[in-house]
Formats: structure tokens, sequence, C-alpha cells
């Protein structure tokens, strides 16, 4: 088990948004916008100031400390109002316990002189999956043309809080209420790039936890969805020679799986005709479609390192280290049958940001397991996270599930049956 993080996110969020500030969100955050321009301009020198004077001393300076915590509160307070995450209009200093969506700053301590001058280069791998987390962290842009960098300040996101921001503000508007799933995952996103500016700007020497369940241990959990990852997460030794080709290795399944989907698009197209008649879907396609979803599961759990085993072909239940396990069929609604894909789209919108999340972990992941022969805990279950509801979306199009995918990236709360379940 990893020691808690010392940049901690604390959410006192209850879901309750008011119609009208939502409306106005971007209008209302403009002077933030202003503030925060200003504030990164102060920033960029302050932390210029504060890395030699940490150099020199091996502690970071007591006032610029402070002044950087103040920033990276801003930054996160910011970050959750334009998000949706949070609902009242932020203050401008940056004050610990002023607002529902918070982060826990450590106090200045000593930090290895040698971690200290190459901060940027280590945090630059925290930086990339910042990029599509989002939660109002730096930002570091490089023009293509004439190699100009820039820094920007906490107010511009990622994708994942961007997916979230902009559908929260649909069913906001319609029920008063940021459903909790993406409430959940644009939190994650905040609470992220919080650890990973707190890292850069010299707040705290501890890496960020890329790991949602540790970000989001303080929030209740979600009723269990019956589409859910099964399986030992534990092992997290990664074999170096299959990491190396482990692209090549996955060349087999991808035109496997690719001839598979023909077969499956036409199955789920007879599945939906017979359950728009039958209200059930029929238990050979569902079975068929069951067995490919898994299938897809495997793979590209594999081919992103989430797993090391080489996985089979058949997509059997039960023969895999991560494993997904699926509903029997049951009675669905026709006119949600009817409407599926359209009913869909919202979560293909969360799914295509966490795809960018799922890829920078792979990468990352890739450099770590050929350097330590293992995966790091947080990209391992922040990958589980991304497959997760990649699985979910795919079953709800595919008829396996009338249940909407659930965007927490925390797991279910299991049933009494299940609680004894090894989840992921």
């Amino acid at each position: 088990m990893q020691p808690e993080h010392p940049v901690r996110l604390v959410v006192r969020d209850d879901l309750e948004r008011r119609r009208l500030t939502v409306f106005f969100r971007l209008l209302l955050a403009i002077p933030h916008f202003v503030w925060i321009f200003l504030w990164s301009i102060a920033v960029f020198f302050a932390s210029i100031a504060n890395w030699v004077a940490t150099l020199v001393r091996g502690t970071p300076a007591q006032g610029l400390h402070r002044f950087m915590c103040a920033y990276v509160r801003y930054g996160a307070h910011l970050g959750a109002y334009i998000g949706l995450v949070a609902n009242p209009y932020p203050a401008f200093t940056g004050e610990e316990g002023g607002y529902p969506i918070d982060v826990r700053l450590p106090e200045p301590t000593e930090q290895g002189r040698w971690s200290v001058f190459f901060r940027f280069f280590i945090a630059l791998p925290a930086l990339l999956l910042t990029s599509a987390t989002g939660g109002g962290g730096p930002r570091f842009n490089y023009g293509l043309g004439g190699g100009r960098k820039s820094y920007s300040g906490g107010a511009e996101s990622g994708g994942l809080l961007v997916a979230c921001g902009f559908l929260g503000w649909f069913a906001s508007l319609a029920h008063g209420r940021m459903p909790k799933g993406l409430r959940d995952a644009g939190a994650y996103s905040v609470g992220y790039s919080a650890q990973a500016t707190a890292y850069l700007l010299l707040v705290t020497d501890r890496y960020p936890n890329a790991d949602p369940t540790a970000m989001l241990a303080d929030v209740d959990r979600p009723p269990e969805h019956p589409v859910r990852l099964v399986g030992d997460p534990h092992d997290l030794r990664r074999s170096r020679v299959t990491v190396f080709f482990r692209l090549l290795l996955t060349i087999p399944h991808i035109v496997w799986l690719t001839l598979w989907g023909v077969a499956f698009v036409l199955a789920l197209i007879a599945n939906w005709v017979v359950t728009l008649f039958r209200g059930t879907p029929a238990h050979p396609l569902h079975r068929f479609s069951c067995a490919y979803l898994r299938q897809r599961l495997h793979v590209l759990a594999f081919l992103t390192l989430t797993t090391n085993p080489f996985p089979g072909f058949v997509g059997e239940m039960g023969r895999y280290p991560l494993d997904l396990e699926l509903p029997e069929p049951a009675r669905q609604n026709r006119w949600k049958t009817g409407f599926r894909i359209l009913l869909a789209v919202p979560a293909l919108v969360v799914s295509s940001a966490l795809s960018g999340a799922l890829f920078w972990c792979a990468v990352l992941t890739w450099f770590y397991a050929l350097a330590r022969g293992s995966a790091t805990w947080g990209l391992r279950n922040l990958a589980a996270y991304a497959l997760r509801y990649d699985a979910q979306v795919n079953a709800y199009v595919a008829l396996v599930t009338e249940a909407y995918p659930h965007a927490s990236p925390l797991e279910g709360a299991p049933t009494p049956q299940h609680e004894f379940a090894d989840t992921t």
C-alpha cells in the first residue's frame, strides 16, 4: 500500500448547481482568466527564485512556498469552477478551506538537490498525463515554427475535464445537478493537475500519483455497474522482452479483432432488431457479443501494458488476469433500444477523452517497465479505469446491458454477494 500523497484532494461538493450561473459559467470566469494569467507571470519568475533558493538551502523559501501553495489551490478552485466540478464562485486568493473542491498542501521540507535541479525534466511525464486529464495545471506550449516556448497558467484544461464540463453543462441545465460520475471524473482531473503543479513548483518532492482510487479515497463510491473488471490487480511485474516488442506481439490479435469486429457489427444489427421486437436480446447473439467484448479488453490490456501475459483468442471468462464480468441477457426498454446509438453519444465523448489518458499511460509504462521490470500502481489503475469505462460503453452500445456507463473513476460499491470479489 502506497503512503498517502502530501497533496490531497478534498471534495465537499453536494452536486447541486444553479442553472443561471451554469449557463453563463465561461462569461463569469473571464475576470479569473485575466487574474490567472497575471498570477502565472509572477509564478514563473518566483519559481526560478524558489528553484535557486532550494538548490542552495535544500529547502524551499517559506514565503515563496506559501505563494506557490496559494497558486496551486487557486488553479484547482478555478479548474473546478470552469469544469462544473463545483458550484460557488471562487475567491481570487487561493485560501485553504474556502471552496468545495480544495487541495491540502504540505509545509516546506528538505528536498534532494539533484531532484530539484532536474525537476522540470523529471516532471515531464506527469505534465504529459496532465494534458490528457486536465484540471487547471501549468501548460507548456512549443511553437512549431520558431521553437518558441511559453508558460501559461492554470485555467487551461485537458481532455477529460473539458469533456466532463461540456456534458455536465447540459445535464446541470436540465436537472440542476451535476451527474456524480462526471463530477468525480472532473475532480480527479483537478486533483492530479494540482499534484503535478505542486511537484513542478517545488511545493513537494513527492511525484504525482495517477491512481484515481487514491485521489478520490474519501468520495462515496457509485452503485455497482453490471459491467465491471475482475481479476488480480496486484501483480505489477512486466517482462522486459515482451514489453519491448509489445506492439509487434499484438499484431495477430489486432488482425483477429478486426475480422471478429466485422462479424460483431453484423451480430449487433441483428440483435438490435431482435431486441426491438422481443424486448430481450437473443441469447446466442448476447454470448457472441460478450466474448468479443472480453477479447477486446484482454487485447487492449495487453497492448497498453495494463497486464503482462499474452492473451488467448477466444475471449473466455476467467482465463486472463484482468477480466470482464458481464450480465446475462435481460429485458430492455424498446425506446432506449431504438435510440441506443444517439443515447450513447455522451458516453462516447467521455470515452474518447479517456483514450488520451490511456495512451499516455501505455507510453509512460513502456519506458518505466523497460527500466524497472514492473508497472506503476498509479498508471496501472488509471489505465484500468479507462478500460473499464470503454467496456461499459461498448456493452451499452452492443445491447449487452441497458445500464448507462458510469464515468466515475471509482469502482462501484459491491453488493453483499460480491463484497469479497477482487476488483480493480
